[in-house]
């Protein structure tokens, strides 16, 4: 117990104030870069990333029901 507190006290001891950039709001620079200059859109393809999804939890619900199937009591 003694050593846990000597830890701590030493380690507040020598904590730093960190330095961050200011909070004030400032202009930004030519807008989105993830995008050509119109604004927040979409990036990358939607259509596959949901097909993604659909996939894997597919894949989830067979290898469960099959890890079921495989691992049932045959003589009960």
């Amino acid at each position: 117990m003694l050593v846990a507190a000597s830890a701590v006290s030493l380690w507040l001891a020598l904590a730093m104030t960190a330095l961050a950039a200011s909070p004030a709001p400032t202009a930004g620079s030519g807008g989105d870069s993830r995008s050509s200059g119109q604004g927040p859109g979409l990036v990358g393809d939607p259509t596959f990333a949901l097909l993604a999804v659909v996939r894997i939890g597919i894949a989830s619900v067979v290898a469960k029901l099959l890890y079921v199937r495989l691992t049932a009591r045959r003589g009960a």
